[in-house]
């Protein structure tokens, strides 16, 4: 292993980070995704059309994406967060106007080579704006009230513009992940006490805005028997899915509550409910298993950081990482209402893929500069 405290960032040759990239954290991402590619191929009974050669070419790009990212030097991504922010809060901006509709939510841009999901840029740029934000700020600084109003509304701003879409569970996942930059900075408790008791108090007001169909995820959540044919039908399909898997499944592409078509969205929410019938409870604990392991990795990074931008960087990654999984794998075993979060790097998905390898490039650019120190001064960052 190279010493990289001989190096700055600039200083290091390409070959040098190429031995410090952790080709392992790859090929785990690579097994992970894998299993989506096998549950994708059972999905359409046995045939990589219409998902899964799609799926892995994706990933095959994100992988090409992520390595190129890695590369490149950490402090040029500091200087380049906000401009990130800024053309992804233009693009979630121009869903409201030029958009178009899928499964009842206007959340799609049409690039013509691609369909875009802008939402899911702005995950990605929110935690690079917070982490550049925040590594500008002294420790004792970061309570002050006035130093607060910039990253709330880099929060706030793109938040409202999603729930109009809308899109409830990326406008939380939004919510949670800068919340943890808040907390990972040094942000008084005081504030996360007062923002909590804020959060119960606008409950009242937030349900008498939200649309009927996600007042009714609500209830079924709470009871899914009360509309066993309309909206509590998903969760039920998945739970009898699940049930039915046993210890060790029922034998891969031999899922009958999938085959048959009694599982809604299996290739996308509800892919993880087809590998639990199919796989059993050994391979849903499996695939939790590398998730585990990954998640590991990304919060050792966070804390091999030798700067204040990286760490924090670093954290936000492995946190919004860690509620994809969790809200999706608690949404399907019916723990959470169903929000529409998928599963990362097995779900079906364009924009989700290339995103979250994206996100693995900061985090792994993180590590092979995670001996690189940055000034926190703001002259620095040009």
């Amino acid at each position: 292993m190279l010493d990289l405290r001989r190096f700055t960032g600039r200083e290091m040759r390409l070959g040098d980070k190429l031995l410090e990239f952790n080709w392992g954290f790859l090929l785990l991402i690579t097994v992970i995704a894998s299993m989506g590619f096998a549950m994708l191929y059972s999905v359409a009974d046995g045939s990589f059309s219409p998902w899964a050669l799609k799926q892995m070419v994706r990933f095959a790009l994100g992988a090409g994406i992520m390595v190129v990212v890695a590369m490149i030097d950490l402090r040029l991504w500091m200087r380049v967060a906000y401009p990130l922010y800024g053309v992804a809060l233009v693009l979630v901006a121009a869903v409201d106007i030029v958009g178009f509709k899928g499964m009842g939510a206007q959340r799609w841009l049409n690039l013509g080579i691609i369909q875009l999901q802008p939402s899911e840029v702005m995950k990605v740029a929110l935690l690079l704006a917070l982490a550049r934000y925040f590594h500008g700020l002294a420790l004792d600084e970061v309570s002050r009230l006035r130093n607060l109003i910039v990253p709330l509304l880099l929060i706030a701003v793109p938040v409202a513009l999603v729930v109009k879409q809308p899109d409830l569970g990326t406008a939380i996942l939004l919510t949670v992940s800068g919340v943890v930059i808040f907390f990972a900075a040094g942000l008084a408790w005081r504030y996360f006490i007062a923002g909590g008791l804020a959060v119960l108090a606008a409950i009242p007001i937030v349900w008498d805005r939200l649309h009927d169909y996600q007042r009714d995820r609500v209830f079924t959540f709470l009871d899914p028997e009360r509309d066993p044919l309309g909206a509590g039908y998903h969760i039920l399909q998945s739970k009898i899915a699940l049930g039915s898997g046993g210890i060790f499944g029922k034998g891969f592409m031999a899922g009958t509550q999938a085959h048959l078509n009694f599982l809604p969205e299996k290739q996308t929410d509800f892919i993880f409910t087809m590998l639990g019938e199919e796989l059993g409870f050994i391979g849903g604990i499996t695939l939790l298993a590398f998730y585990c392991i990954a998640l590991a990795f990304a919060f050792s990074v966070a804390l091999q950081s030798r700067n204040q931008f990286g760490r924090l960087l670093a954290m936000g990654v492995a946190v919004s990482f860690f509620f994809y999984v969790f809200i999706n794998a608690a949404m399907v075993m019916g723990l959470l209402p169903v929000v529409g979060v998928p599963l990362p790097l097995v779900s079906y998905g364009g924009t989700a893929m290339l995103s979250i390898m994206f996100a693995f490039g900061l985090l792994m650019s993180v590590y092979v500069h995670r001996n690189l120190e940055i000034s926190r001064s703001p002259s620095a960052f040009w």
